[in-house]
C-alpha cells in the first residue's frame, strides 16, 4: 500500500468513528432530558400558589372491639398448635453424645417425680405428671399457669 493510501483509509477510519460516534446514545444527554420530565410533572402536580396537593383520609374511628362488640373466638378454634412435654434438659458435649449407643443413660436435669412442663408453641402452659391409660402414655395437668403469670414471664 502506497502513503496515500494508508492516509486515506485512515481519513475514511476517523470520519466512520466520528459518524458513530455523533449517532451514539449519549447518557448524560439522556440522563438530563428524564430529570426535565420529572421536573415538569412535578411542576404540573403543583398548584397554583406553587404548592403540592395535600392528602385527605378520613377520620380514625375509636371502634376497637370493646366488650360491647362480641368477638366471635370460634374463628380461632380450628388452628393448629405445637403442644409439647418436657421431661428435663441435659447439656452434653458432642463428643458424649457421639459416645452413646442402644442403653445408655441421659441425666437430666429433674428428679424423678417431679412434673413435666407442657408447652404450647414453647410458652410454658402447665405442669403435669405421666400417666398410662390402655397401654398409651397421657399427662394429667396437675398446675395450669395462669394468665397473670404467663404474662410476668413475657415481661
Amino acid at each position: 500500500m502506497s502513503e496515500k493510501d494508508e492516509l486515506d483509509a485512515w481519513g475514511d477510519a476517523l470520519n466512520e468513528q466520528a459518524e458513530a460516534e455523533a449517532n451514539a446514545d449519549d447518557p448524560w444527554g439522556s440522563a438530563l432530558s428524564e430529570q426535565a420530565q420529572a421536573e415538569a410533572s412535578k411542576d404540573a402536580m403543583a398548584t397554583k400558589d406553587g404548592k403540592l396537593d395535600s392528602a385527605t383520609f378520613e377520620a380514625l374511628s375509636s371502634d376497637r372491639g370493646d366488650a360491647k362488640n362480641k368477638v366471635d373466638l370460634d374463628v380461632l378454634l380450628d388452628i393448629p398448635v405445637t403442644l409439647q412435654l418436657e421431661i428435663g434438659r441435659a447439656k452434653v458435649s458432642i463428643r458424649n453424645l457421639l459416645s452413646y449407643t442402644q442403653g445408655s443413660v441421659v441425666e437430666m436435669d429433674r428428679l424423678a417425680g417431679e412434673p413435666l412442663d407442657l408447652l404450647v408453641n414453647g410458652t410454658l402452659i402447665a405442669h403435669g405428671e405421666v400417666v398410662v391409660v390402655n397401654d398409651k402414655f397421657g399427662v394429667r395437668l396437675t398446675d395450669v399457669i395462669s394468665p397473670q403469670e404467663r404474662i410476668k414471664k413475657l415481661k
